[in-house]
């Protein structure tokens, strides 16, 4: 068995700098991506499609990965999960390993990308005010978002946010960033 070290060096992770993961080794990192994932939202219970490591291969289908190593110790500090769709590419989880260093590292980039056209988020609670506070746009037009959500049910509130299914359960979100609809 190799050593998350070796592991690392086979994925040629170059400190801070955001790199891929491959579908072809995503099994040897899944635990890892899982713990970070599950860290970023221990304060809400957790993700609602990350609930173990297996379901980072689960997700891994449609989902692509990016990770970043921020200081000397070996091993990943902080994820990106991604999804390419029609309107872009659309953020759906986040992991870091707690320091404030990941913390920085996932929402400086995230706030950057989000700025530009092409990619997007749904969103609530304190990352939204975050994103917000970092000048990232929210989409308020309800064609838009239902364009964007194309297949999902949603409450439209009227004020920007609105409230869908997610994983069985009704949370209230807001879209975020600059798809392209």
């Amino acid at each position: 068995m190799l050593k998350l070290a070796d592991l690392l060096k086979e994925l040629n992770l170059p400190k801070n700098k955001w790199t891929p993961v491959p579908q072809n080794e995503l099994d040897a990192f899944k635990e890892q991506i899982f713990q970070l994932i599950d860290t970023a939202y221990a304060s809400i219970g957790g993700h609602p499609n990350y609930k173990n490591a297996d379901d980072v291969e689960k997700e891994a289908s449609d989902t692509d990965f990016e990770v970043i190593d921020l200081d000397d110790t070996p091993g990943i500090d902080a994820v990106d999960a991604f999804k390419n769709t029609p309107a872009g590419v659309k953020f759906v989880a986040t992991g870091q390993n707690g320091s404030k260093a990941a913390k920085s590292a996932v929402v400086n980039r995230k706030a950057q990308l989000l700025k530009q056209r092409g990619y997007y988020v749904e969103v609530s609670g304190k990352i939204k005010d975050i994103f917000l506070a970092k000048g990232v746009q929210p989409v308020d037009d309800e064609a838009t978002v239902r364009k964007v959500l194309k297949g999902k049910e949603i409450e439209w509130h009227g004020d920007g946010t609105y409230t869908r299914n997610i994983a069985g359960e009704l949370k209230k979100k807001m879209l975020l960033g600059k798809p392209k609809v």
